[in-house]
């Protein structure tokens, strides 16, 4: 099939609203933190929409099923971030828990994708 609308997936809606909802929370993050774990948990967050859209605008589903698996790996790689800023209290348990949520929602939508793209 190859060429998707990455715009209309709803997969990279969340994933856009994830990254701007992250990126908000790791501004509270202390400032001896902003070339390690804020920066490390920004790269991971916004890696999943990009890849997501690069993955999409790619010639085969194959190339696109490539890049699910990456912005799936950083999905994981931002899951334990949000754990470990959880654990140093830089982040509300609320917070924690709706960003873990919504994150868990967007592996399960990008597993489902990459399900469709084998069919």
């Amino acid at each position: 099939m190859g060429r998707h609308r990455y715009e209309d997936l709803e997969v990279y809606k969340r994933a856009v609203d994830l990254a701007v909802e992250v990126s908000l929370r790791t501004r509270l993050y202390p400032d001896f933190e902003k070339y390690s774990l804020t920066s490390q948990t920004n790269r991971a967050v916004y890696s999943i929409s990009n890849n997501i859209a690069e993955g999409a605008g790619r010639n085969s589903d194959k190339e696109f099923d490539q890049f699910l698996g990456i912005a799936l790996g950083s999905a994981f790689e931002l899951d334990t971030q949000l754990v470990i800023s959880n654990k140093l209290n830089y982040i509300e348990e609320s917070d924690f828990m709706k960003v873990s949520k919504d994150l868990e929602a967007i592996h399960n939508m990008i597993f489902g994708l990459k399900r469709s793209l084998k069919k």
